[in-house]
């Protein structure tokens, strides 16, 4: 899946109402990249400093 253009430069976007991360990059799934598309358009989108998997889990967030 190509990322979305307002998270262009990071590979994981958290979900903040379900606390969930899903990896951009590695999406293939249709239902899931629309999942991810609908929550890039709403204020629900998390992003991580440093952009890995290890600070999202820092957060609380599982990864999908």
């Amino acid at each position: 899946m190509d990322r979305p253009s307002r998270y262009e430069g990071n590979r994981y976007l958290g979900d903040k109402r379900v606390q969930v991360v899903y990896d951009v990059d590695e999406i293939t799934d249709d239902d899931m990249i629309l999942r991810v598309t609908e929550l890039a358009s709403t204020s629900f989108g998390q992003t991580f400093g440093p952009d890995t998997l290890a600070e999202a889990r820092n957060r609380g967030y599982d990864p999908v």
